[in-house]
C-alpha cells in the first residue's frame, strides 16, 4: 500500500489551545496506538514536541512555528508546558518526553519487526547508537543510518536515501529547528508512515549523555540536571528561556494568543 496523506492530516481527538498551538490532549499509551494504527495503514504520522524553548523561539522564528503546525500530533515534551496548562485551565494528561517516546516506538518496531531509519548526530555517536540499539532490540530491523551533517544543498539527496530505504520509521537525532525544518520540507515525499524528530536522544541510547534520575523527571526538572552537567553551555539560554516563558503565560493567562494558520500568521489576518 502506498503511502498516503490527506490536507486534514491532524488525528482527530482532544486538542488544547496554547500559545496559538492546538496541543494534542494524549496519554503515551494513546499516541502508541495511534502510531501503531497509522504505521499499519502506511498513513503519515508526523510526530511534534513542544518545550518552553520552542514556544519562546517560534514566537519568532517562522520556519520553526510553520514545521509545528505541519504535524501529525502535537506533544508536550516539557514539564513546563504541562504547568502551563493547567495554569491557563487548558491542562493536558501528561508529559510526553520526545526520548520516552523514541524507546516506546523502538519496542513496538522491535516487536513487530518493522524497519527504522536513524538520522542525525556524529559519525561516531551514530556508530555507537546503532550498536545499542541491535543489542537492546534485536527484532528491530535497521533499513539505514546517516549522521546528521550535511549541507542544505545535500538535503535532497538525504531525502532520496531514506525514502529508497523504504523504512517504517524515521528518526531524527538532529538538533531544532533544524530537524523541523527537515520533516516539513521532506516528509510527505519521504514514503515513511512515522517521522519523529528526537534532539539529543541519539546521545542518551549511546550512552554519551547521562540522562536525569526519574525522580528528577517526576518532578520536572530535568532541564536542571542537564543544566548542572554544562553549566558554562547553557546557564544563560536557560536563565533567558525560562524567563521569556513566564512572562508569555502570564500574557496567555490574560489574552490568549491568537491561533497560528498555515503559514505562521494568526488566523483571520492577510
Amino acid at each position: 500500500m502506498r503511502h498516503r496523506h490527506s490536507a486534514a492530516h491532524r488525528v482527530r481527538g482532544i486538542r488544547q489551545p496554547l500559545f496559538g498551538l492546538e496541543i494534542d490532549a494524549l496519554t503515551m499509551a494513546d499516541v502508541l496506538e495511534r502510531a501503531r494504527h497509522r504505521t499499519e495503514h502506511r498513513l503519515r504520522f508526523l510526530v511534534g514536541v513542544v518545550n518552553a524553548a520552542k514556544i519562546v523561539q517560534m514566537r519568532s522564528d517562522p520556519q520553526l512555528r510553520n514545521s509545528l503546525l505541519a504535524t501529525d500530533v502535537l506533544l508536550a515534551d516539557g514539564q513546563s508546558v504541562i504547568w502551563a496548562s493547567r495554569i491557563l485551565g487548558r491542562p493536558l494528561p501528561e508529559r510526553i518526553a520526545g526520548i520516552d517516546l523514541f524507546e516506546r516506538l523502538l519496542e513496538v518496531a522491535d516487536r513487530d519487526e518493522l524497519t527504522v531509519y536513524f538520522l542525525g548526530a556524529r559519525p561516531e555517536v551514530l556508530e555507537k547508537l546503532l550498536r545499542a540499539v541491535r543489542d537492546r532490540f534485536p527484532g528491530l530491523v535497521v533499513a539505514g543510518s546517516r549522521n546528521g551533517y550535511f549541507t542544505e544543498e545535500e538535503a535532497a539527496e538525504v531525502a532520496m536515501t531514506i525514502t529508497r530505504s523504504g523504512a517504517d520509521m524515521l528518526f531524527l537525532g538532529m538538533p531544532s529547528p533544524k530537524k523541523e525544518i527537515f520533516l516539513a520540507r521532506y516528509g510527505d515525499s519521504l514514503r515513511v508512515p512515522l517521522l519523529h524528530g528526537v534532539g539529543g536522544s541519539f546521545d542518551v541510547l549511546a550512552g554519551i549523555t547521562r540522562r536525569a534520575p526519574e525522580a528528577w523527571q517526576r518532578l520536572g526538572f530535568e532541564w536542571a540536571y542537564r543544566l548542572l552537567q554544562e553549566p558554562g553551555r547553557l546557564w544563560n539560554r536557560y536563565l533567558i528561556t525560562n524567563t521569556a516563558f513566564i512572562v508569555l503565560t502570564v500574557k496567555e493567562r490574560f489574552r490568549p494568543t491568537t491561533p497560528y494558520a498555515a503559514g505562521g500568521k494568526p488566523r483571520g489576518t492577510t
